[in-house]
């Protein structure tokens, strides 16, 4: 899981990029899937996207929702691609 700290910068800070994507590569070469917290913006998700992050989480997909509203949300994004890391809800 990656941090939304590092997340927050990636677009404007080299330091949290280089750290970003390494973390990735690294997760990557050990076989462990990673996940980005706080993703708020297009350029972070492109940028996450472009680095190879396996899944998202932050406003930039859906504001916080009721359980029964997630499952709808849920159950829509399935059908796409069988991910929804890459739907914005």
């Amino acid at each position: 899981k990656i941090d939304r700290s590092f997340i927050s910068e990636i677009t404007v800070d080299e330091s949290d990029k280089a750290l970003t994507e390494a973390i990735i590569v690294m997760a990557h070469k050990l076989g462990i899937k990673t996940i980005a917290e706080g993703v708020e913006t297009r350029a972070q998700h492109d940028m996450l996207r472009l680095f190879g992050c396996d899944y998202a989480q932050g406003f930039w997909y859906s504001r916080p929702v009721p359980a029964l509203a997630f499952e709808t949300i849920l159950g829509r994004t399935q059908t796409e691609e069988g991910s929804f890391f890459f739907h914005r809800a």
